[in-house]
This record gives C-alpha cells, sequence and structure tokens, in this order.
C-alpha cells in the first residue's frame, strides 16, 4: 500500500533550489577572477607604468618595420627601423662571443 502523500509547508526542503540570487553571486564570483587575472597580466607586462625598472622591448626584429620601445623610469621612446642599413666610420669596440648556451658575452678591447 503507498504511503498517502502529505500536504502542507514542509519546513526542512532545501530552498535554495529557486533562489535566483544565487545565480548573480556566481557571475560576480567569476567577473572577480577574470579582474584578478587582469590584474596579474597588468603587472607582468614589461612596460608596466607603475614599475621604475627600466625595460627594452622589440617587436618585429630582424624585418623592415622593426620597432624598438625603450622604457627608462617613467619616460618611454619609441624608434622605428627604416628598413634601410646604415653605414658610417667608427672604430672596433670589441668582440663578442656566443656561448653554447646561447647567451652572448661583450668583451671590450
Amino acid at each position: 500500500m503507498a504511503e498517502p502523500r502529505r500536504m502542507g509547508i514542509d519546513i526542512l526542503a532545501d530552498a535554495e533550489d529557486d533562489d535566483p540570487i544565487l545565480s548573480v553571486v556566481n557571475i560576480v564570483d567569476v567577473f572577480l577572477v577574470v579582474i584578478a587575472v587582469l590584474l596579474i597580466a597588468i603587472a607582468e607586462n614589461p612596460i608596466n607604468p607603475f614599475m621604475t625598472r627600466n625595460a627594452v622591448i622589440i617587436k618585429n626584429p630582424g624585418e623592415a618595420d622593426m620597432e624598438l620601445v625603450i622604457k627608462k623610469g617613467n619616460e618611454l621612446r619609441q624608434y622605428k627601423s627604416s628598413g634601410q642599413i646604415g653605414e658610417g666610420e667608427g672604430a672596433k669596440a670589441g668582440t663578442a662571443y656566443r656561448l653554447k648556451d646561447g647567451t652572448l658575452v661583450y668583451v671590450p678591447e
């Protein structure tokens, strides 16, 4: 014999399933994670305006449209390549050696 169904209010029922505010809380949590990731990305950027370190960034190295961005303190300088090979007069200033691990060592004369 089947048990008769109870009519009335069940106080111990799980009311969280019907709460629409929980979906809004979950969306807020997702946005907080996205904001944290963006702040970390900005902090790791070498030309971050809040960092005091100096940095040199080379865009498109070896190409005709190569650019240099030099950050010295709070000052940014940008140099664009004209795509032409330069020439001039000068004196040998030293010798550069490439080691097996790929690093370059400059030895002044």
